[in-house]
């Protein structure tokens, strides 16, 4: 009796470390949904449009203090995270052209091409991606932390519908870059529409605060819409092509 029970005991042992290092793996923290539109977009419209006057902060502080906020947001999350986020660091570059062109004074129409221009460069690249072997959408929406992508691969070689699957990520593509299309026109609109005085004054530093707070609701509604339209289609797909349920296919997390 002692014997078998010398002979069992190992296995048990062995069986702990596995459950340990599972539970002790650290899960990635999800970003804040508030704090992103604190430092973003309510912060910087605050001082822009209630600090510019001169008894305040003044035009040039107040704008160099509300950039400070998206741009420190921006960096913290690259440091956090240790890589870079497409749209963190496009958030950055966007937040330094709009504070070099206020200070250097430019005419507002400068504004209003660097408004139209970043998401139009982003509709331009997706559109290129789709003939290469890393399209965008893979990095938006067909991606593991979204998805179990190797369980959708290997039941897509398993249905042999792999080459329907790639014409539905082409067309997702076409999808996500005409939001980034329809972004840049009304981030030129919006621009053209709002942004009438000079810069440097407190005239439009307040203007500039209310096209910040105005680009949620104008821009980021549509474009989310089409976004959570097109992550429909591709989900929709992959059941169709794979047999597979949303349940079966997002990535929670679970090894399964």
């Amino acid at each position: 009796m002692t014997d078998n029970n010398a002979e069992k005991s190992p296995p048990m042992l062995a069986d702990k470390p596995p459950l340990e290092t599972t539970n002790s793996q650290p899960k990635p923290k999800k970003e804040s949904f508030f704090a992103n539109l604190l430092m973003n977009i309510v912060i910087p419209t605050l001082i822009l449009t209630k600090l510019s006057d001169a008894e305040y902060l003044g035009p040039t502080w107040a704008l160099v203090i509300a950039l400070a906020f998206p741009l420190s947001y921006g960096l913290r999350d690259f440091i956090a995270n240790k890589k870079v986020n497409v749209f963190s660091a496009l958030g950055i570059v966007s937040v330094l052209l709009t504070g070099g062109l206020s200070l250097l004074q430019l005419d507002p129409e400068y504004f209003a091409i660097k408004e139209a221009a970043i998401p139009g460069i982003l509709s331009i690249v997706t559109l290129v991606s789709i003939k290469t072997r890393y399209p965008l959408v893979k990095v938006f929406i067909y991606n593991d932390k979204v998805l179990k992508i190797q369980k959708v691969d290997a039941a897509l070689e398993h249905y042999q519908t792999k080459k329907h699957f790639e014409r539905t990520l082409s067309n997702a593509s076409l999808m996500i870059a005409a939001s980034f299309f329809l972004s840049s026109i009304l981030n030129y609109v919006l621009a053209k529409i709002i942004l009438v005085s000079h810069p440097g004054t407190a005239e439009f530093n307040a203007e500039l605060g209310k096209m910040t707070a105005l680009s949620y609701p104008v821009i980021a509604l549509p474009m989310l819409i089409i976004m959570m339209g097109t992550l429909f289609y591709v989900f929709r797909s992959i059941r169709l092509l794979t047999h597979l349920t949303l349940e079966e296919v997002i990535n929670d997390g679970s090894t399964e």
